[in-house]
């Protein structure tokens, strides 16, 4: 054990630090996003970034939907996963308020045992889980770094039925069903509504104006639509219902608001901007899907990645860094920050084939940060 764990730090001691390029101006930007276009037929890219925890550049390129209206730094996109992170913050305040505890198990929060609560179309199929007693030891923390155990989701598994794959903070295991879990707690138990706190904690404070969990009419007005990896057309539907594994829609000028705030820690405490800096759990997966495909041989395991509260973190040539991503049929979204310069690249195309382009635009606008891009999207063969 003592071995397998120097293995995993020596190398965050040893990585040589490299001076941070210069950030490109917009207008190398652009021809980054043109190249990244081309090379994958994405129709429709926005990239903000983000120096010295400060947005510079917020841009839109190509289209928004099929009948070829612009995509612009105001048009209403999926947040898909990104939702996640935004929701971490949400349980990093209310830490900071004194009314959740990252250690205390969510059990506690909850009038009855998890299970009879039966299976909620809202939340998660708790019934599925009468007579596995792990449930109880499940923390906010073990949600938010991913390793309650569930499949991704429910549906997902053989048979449709949740359950508990390995002991929960054990190892990771990307989670949506563990995320609700967490709002079922903070809904359910501790009578909050999930929607108002990220409203008041995350959009209000940090001039998110067109973002929400839940689908809002005005939305309708400047919509993305988008784009399948064959090329299909899709409409945007509209989200009834708060899941905060996934439901925010927003602009990529609100999202990178609050992309400055996180990698500056604007809004939290000094301990728990810490935790989303804090390495809680070495991974040890060979990518991160499918979700629970087990431990890779040691060779074979990513150096240096770790989940903590709510991000991916690693350290490359450029010193420690974190990495949040979204991804649905039509959508790729990405956010990859340098904790020394505090520095980011936001990326959200409503057409999924420009994640094939990610590590080439992170790379051009950032410089070499040490991104596990394997890790993330396994065998796609990237620009």
């Amino acid at each position: 054990m003592r071995a397998a764990k120097l293995a995993w730090i020596l190398p965050l001691l040893w990585a040589a630090p490299v001076m941070a390029k210069p950030m490109p101006d917009k207008e190398s930007i652009a021809r980054t996003a043109q190249k990244a276009m081309a090379a994958t037929g994405a129709r429709g890219l926005a990239i903000a970034t983000i120096d010295s925890g400060k947005v510079v550049s917020v841009q839109a390129f190509g289209e928004r939907n099929a009948k070829g209206d612009p995509l612009t730094p105001q048009t209403i996109m999926y947040g898909a996963s990104l939702t996640k992170a935004v929701f971490a913050y949400s349980v990093l305040c209310l830490v900071d308020e004194g009314k959740v505890d990252l250690d205390k198990p969510i059990a506690g929060m909850l009038a009855k045992p998890l299970p009879d609560y039966g299976n909620l179309d809202a939340y998660g199929n708790w019934g599925d889980l009468a007579g596995d007693e792990r449930w109880r030891t499940i923390t906010p923390r073990m949600v938010l770094n991913h390793s309650t155990g569930f499949a991704n989701f429910h549906f997902l598994e053989p048979d449709g039925k949740l359950r508990i794959h390995f002991d929960p903070g054990s190892r990771y295991g990307y989670s949506g069903e563990g995320i609700m879990l967490l709002q079922f707690g903070l809904d359910q138990g501790l009578g909050l509504d999930t929607g108002k706190e990220v409203q008041r904690l995350v959009f209000d404070p940090l001039k998110m104006p067109n973002s929400s969990l839940v689908w809002r009419p005005d939305f309708a007005a400047n919509l993305a639509d988008g784009w399948e990896l064959d090329g299909k057309a899709v409409p945007h539907d509209e989200r009834g219902r708060v899941r905060v594994a996934g439901s925010m829609d927003t602009t990529i000028t609100d999202l990178a608001n609050f992309a400055a705030a996180l990698v500056s820690g604007e809004g939290l405490s000094k301990k728990a901007r810490a935790e989303l800096l804090q390495p809680s759990l070495q991974i040890r997966s060979r990518s991160q899907f499918p979700t629970l495909g087990g431990d890779a041989p040691a060779p074979e395991q990513p150096v240096g990645v770790a989940s903590s509260v709510g991000l991916i973190t690693f350290t490359g040539s450029q010193g420690p860094a974190f990495f949040r991503g979204g991804h649905n049929d039509s959508t790729g979204n990405t956010l990859v920050c340098l904790e020394k310069s505090q520095r980011c690249v936001l990326i959200m195309s409503n057409d999924v084939r420009a994640e094939a382009a990610f590590p080439m635009i992170v790379r051009d606008i950032l410089g070499e940060t040490g991104a596990p891009w394997r890790w993330i999207f396994g065998d796609m063969k990237f620009v």
